[in-house]
């Protein structure tokens, strides 16, 4: 079920992705976008980072699952989710984007690739046991906290 419900949302947001490029979306869709594909992401890293953190109790499939599932989330075409008119200072209350984004597009690419780097890394150890996921978790952790440093805001 949880795969199905994953993929049925990875095909709607990568639709989606594609329909912005043919069509004008208004910058409160480009947000609904963008929040959902972190969404995304962070049901993902929740499932890893418990393992991770001894919350929950280490699976070898499940975390080969989860990064796989990030590493097909990653490798999306995500520029869309940041069309210029986004931002929490263009469309207060419903983003956390910080204008600052679009003042730094290729700081927000470097941070994106780094992301995908450490996932791709996660996704070659997540099964290989808790000692290989813990130093991946932490490194894609890192990429996390990096963008959100600079681009994200702490409030809507």
């Amino acid at each position: 079920m949880r795969k199905l419900l994953l993929s049925t949302v990875i095909a709607a947001t990568a639709a989606t992705t594609a329909a912005t490029g043919a069509f004008a979306q208004s910058a409160s869709d480009v947000a609904k976008a963008r929040r959902a594909f972190y969404t995304l992401v962070n049901f993902e890293m929740a499932t890893l980072g418990g393992m991770a953190q001894g919350k929950v109790d280490y699976d070898a499939d499940l975390a080969s699952q989860s990064a796989g599932d990030l590493m097909s989330l990653a490798s999306l075409h995500t520029a869309d989710y940041f069309a210029p008119g986004s931002s929490n200072e263009d469309i207060p209350g419903e983003t956390r984007a910080k204008s600052d984004i679009w003042d730094d597009m290729e700081g927000l690419q470097e941070k994106g690739m780094a992301f995908y780097q450490a996932i791709a890394d996660l996704n070659e150890v997540a099964g290989n046991g808790l000692e290989a996921l813990q130093p991946a978790m932490g490194k894609v952790g890192g990429t996390c906290k990096a963008c959100h440093d600079d681009f994200r805001a702490k409030d809507f």
